[in-house]
This record gives C-alpha cells, structure tokens and sequence, in this order.
C-alpha cells in the first residue's frame, strides 16, 4: 500500500466534497459514530455551511487514489493564553485504510497547521470507549485535559437546539 496522500480540503472542488461526505456518511455509520449515516438535507447543506466558516479547515486522505480519512477543524481562542488554539471537530479513518498511517498523517497535517498558525494547542474530543482513537491519541501525544489536577478532567457536554 502507498502511504497517504493528504490534500487540504478544497469546497469547490466536486469530487473532494464528494469524498468528504461519504468519508463522514461512513464515520456517522459506524460503531464510533451514531449508527446510521448523514441525512440528505445535511449533506446538501453542509459543504456551503463550512465554506461560510472562515475559521474552518480541513483534509482528505488518499490512499491509492481513494479516501481513507477525513479531518474538520475549527480555530478558536486560548482567553487564557491569548493564542489562537485549533479544535479537531471530526477525525475518522475508513474502515478499509485504518492502521495503516491514515490518522497519523492526517493529525500531522493538523499539526503542521496549528503550529504555522501560531496556535499554543490542538483540541479534540474521543468517545471513552473508543480505546483505538485514545490509545492513537496518547501515542500522538495528546493528554486530558485539566487546569487543575485537584479539579478534575475536562468533559465535554452539549446542549442541542432541534
């Protein structure tokens, strides 16, 4: 097999945001993702919503000509370190290409980025039972977050709004 190639998202080019919707149909489908894909007004919808984000940035990964992995970032702020930060929104591998440097490629390419952008970090968040991605993640380099031990880890919450 070939190693990756990494390619920075392009929104007007047909045939990447082809790649990048069934790169996250297949992640949302999967064990990792919620079970069932993207519906057919978010994938109508979303290439134009991210396009619309000055903040955003993302790339494919192909192997052999085909996708193999997806990364969607957004840069937000450190307030206390005043820097900008970089937040991976969604990473996912195709089942086909996973352990085989598909993620570790796409996570140096976020790398790269953070660090040309001036950023003090890389975000992401992790499913606790998604021991691959966390055992890929502390391989990478990347730790729980805590400001204070004695506070506690950092968890992630949300509050939808449908």
């Amino acid at each position: 097999m070939a190693p990756p190639i990494i390619r920075r998202i392009d929104l007007a080019d047909a045939a990447q945001i082809a790649a990048l919707l069934a790169l996250l149909d297949e992640y949302a489908a999967g064990p990792t993702g919620r079970g069932y894909g993207l519906d057919a007004e978010v994938r109508n919808r979303l290439p134009a919503v991210l396009a619309e984000r000055p903040y955003y940035v993302g790339w494919l990964a192909f192997v052999d000509g085909e996708p193999a992995g997806v990364v969607n970032c957004f840069e937000g702020v450190s307030t206390f370190r005043a820097q900008p930060l970089l937040n991976i929104h969604d990473i996912a591998v195709s089942p086909r290409f996973q352990r085989r440097g598909v993620g570790r490629a796409l996570l140096a390419a976020v790398e790269a980025e953070a660090r040309a952008r001036g950023c003090c970090k890389i975000t992401l968040e992790v499913l606790e039972g998604n021991a691959s991605a966390i055992a890929a993640y502390l391989k990478a380099g990347y730790e729980p977050y805590a400001l204070d031990p004695a506070m506690g880890r950092a968890m992630f919450f949300e509050r939808k709004f449908y």
